[in-house]
């Protein structure tokens, strides 16, 4: 009797290289995945060690007016008068012409731009102790963008009409928020100047 003929199986091909291969597609597309999902927040992120820092820094006592050529004669304190919809103002209006330079009343970071029905064109910057800044009603802005950190003085955009303000004298509405939101009145904070350095001790007299 003839015996029965082996036909020998193939072995089936090692699965690592594939396994590795998928891994490190799947690894490139998470990658990917984070990277284009953190983009538009890149400038947010370079700044996390700031945002921390702000938060715990003291809030600043005086600011300076945040419109170029305003003085303290020319503000009034309209805190609390009333607005359309039975709203109350959380903020000053500061009038000077259209065009006229906005300027950061405090340093920190830029934490949105944009527009909104009722302040138009604003800004709003993050700055010490928790404070947010709200600069509204802008014709234009100018370079900082979201992200970008601001020094007091630096140019933010220019005085305007814009949102609601429609039809109205050009203004710039200011308000400043704590966290979690709550409006306190600008007016009395407002400063065009620095605070002055304590006067040095006069020289004693010779012996």
């Amino acid at each position: 009797m003839a015996e029965p003929v082996v036909v020998p199986i193939p072995s089936r091909p090692p699965l690592r290289p594939f396994r590795k291969s998928a891994r490190a597609r799947g690894l490139f597309v998470l990658v990917l995945l984070v990277t284009l999902l953190g983009w538009p927040f890149r400038r947010y992120l370079g700044n996390v060690g700031r945002w921390v820092s702000l938060s715990f820094d003291p809030a600043p006592i005086v600011l300076p007016i945040p419109v170029l050529g305003v003085g303290p004669a020319d503000l009034e304190d309209t805190w609390g008068a009333a607005r359309s919809g039975g709203r109350r103002h959380e903020g000053i209006d500061i009038f000077a012409a259209r065009g006229t330079h906005v300027t950061a009343a405090a340093r920190g970071l830029v934490a949105g731009r944009g527009w909104n029905r009722l302040g138009g064109r604003f800004i709003r910057v993050f700055g010490a102790g928790g404070r947010w800044y709200y600069y509204a009603h802008l014709d234009a802005f100018d370079a900082p963008r979201s992200g970008d950190w601001v020094e007091v003085g630096d140019l933010l955009g220019y005085v305007g009409t814009s949102g609601n303000a429609n039809g109205t004298p050009p203004h710039l509405h200011f308000g400043i928020y704590k966290i979690p939101g709550r409006a306190i009145n600008p007016y009395p904070l407002l400063d065009p100047s620095p605070p002055s350095s304590p006067p040095s001790s006069p020289p004693s007299s010779p012996p």
